[in-house]
C-alpha cells in the first residue's frame, strides 16, 4: 500500500477546530513537521480538511 508523506507548511493559528484537530490527528504539532501515513481514505479526508496548510507527496 503507498504511503503519503505530509510536511505542515503553515500555522494552525486562525484555523477552526476541525482544522486543528485534523492536525493534531495526523500528528502535525508544528511549522516543519514532516509525518509518513498510509494512503488510507480517513487520511484523505483529513489532509483534505487541511490541504491549504500542508504539502502532500506520496512514496513508495
Amino acid at each position: 500500500m503507498a504511503e503519503l508523506k505530509v510536511t505542515q507548511i503553515r500555522s494552525k493559528i486562525g484555523g477552526n477546530s476541525e482544522q486543528r484537530n485534523s492536525l493534531r490527528s495526523l500528528g502535525l504539532h508544528h511549522i516543519g513537521d514532516v509525518v509518513v501515513k498510509q494512503d488510507r481514505p480517513e487520511i484523505r479526508g483529513m489532509i483534505k480538511a487541511v490541504r491549504h496548510l500542508v504539502t502532500v507527496e506520496e512514496v513508495e
